[in-house]
C-alpha cells in the first residue's frame, strides 16, 4: 500500500514537472523558428542580445543619467538604433559613449532627440503601433516580416533588418498606412 501511495506521488510530481515545462519548451521552440528564419546567424543574433543588454546596462548604471533619459537600445547585426529623448546635448553624448564603448557594435545611428522623455501614455500608445505594424507586415505580399525588426518612438516607426531595397520599400510603404504612424524611417542593410 505504501508503495503503491509513492508510486503515485511521483506520477503526479513528474506529471507536474512536465507542465512546468511547457512553456519553456514552446517558447524555446518559437525561439528556434525564429531564429532558423532569421538572415543573422545565430552568433549574430546572440550577439545583438549581448550589445542591447551590456548598452542599456551601462545607461542604466549611471544613476544620474538613468533618471533624465528614455532611450532605448536596438541592435541588429551589431548595428546598434538610438532612439528616445534626452533633456540635453550632453546627457545624450553621455548616452552615446556608453553605446560607443560596448564591444561588437559596428555602428550607431542616434535618433535621440533634445527634449524632454515622453509619457508614459505615448509610450503604450508606440507598443501599439508597433503591434500594428508586425501584424500588418505578417499579411504582405513579397515580404518576410520575420527579417524586419520594428521600433516606435512618439509615433515614429524605424525598420531595422537585412534586406533587399524591394523589400525595405515595400516594408516602409505597408507600415506608412498604419493608423498612428507619423514617419517611417528605413535604418536597413541592403543585401543586393
Amino acid at each position: 500500500m505504501k508503495n503503491q501511495f509513492l508510486l503515485i506521488l511521483c506520477f503526479l510530481y513528474t506529471v507536474l514537472l512536465l507542465q512546468a515545462c511547457a512553456p519553456v519548451l514552446v517558447a524555446g521552440a518559437a525561439t528556434g523558428a525564429s531564429v532558423a528564419n532569421d538572415r543573422r546567424t545565430a552568433g549574430t543574433v546572440l550577439e545583438d542580445q549581448s550589445i542591447e543588454l551590456k548598452a542599456s546596462g551601462a545607461i542604466q548604471a549611471d544613476e544620474a543619467l538613468s533618471k533624465s533619459v528614455h532611450v532605448s537600445v536596438t541592435s541588429f547585426n551589431d548595428i546598434v538604433l538610438l532612439t528616445g529623448q534626452a533633456p540635453t546635448r550632453a546627457l545624450r553624448d553621455q548616452v552615446l559613449e556608453h553605446v560607443r564603448s560596448t564591444k561588437k557594435v559596428r555602428g550607431i545611428h542616434n535618433e535621440i532627440s533634445i527634449e524632454n522623455p515622453t509619457s508614459f501614455n505615448t509610450r503604450s500608445n508606440d507598443t501599439w503601433i508597433t503591434t500594428k505594424c508586425k501584424s500588418t507586415l505578417l499579411g504582405a505580399k513579397g515580404l518576410e516580416a520575420t527579417h524586419i525588426k520594428i521600433v516606435t518612438e512618439d509615433g515614429v516607426v524605424y525598420l531595422m533588418g537585412l534586406v533587399t531595397r524591394q523589400e525595405g520599400d515595400t516594408a516602409a510603404k505597408t507600415v506608412q498606412q498604419v493608423t498612428g504612424v507619423q514617419r517611417v524611417v528605413k535604418v536597413f542593410e541592403y543585401l543586393d
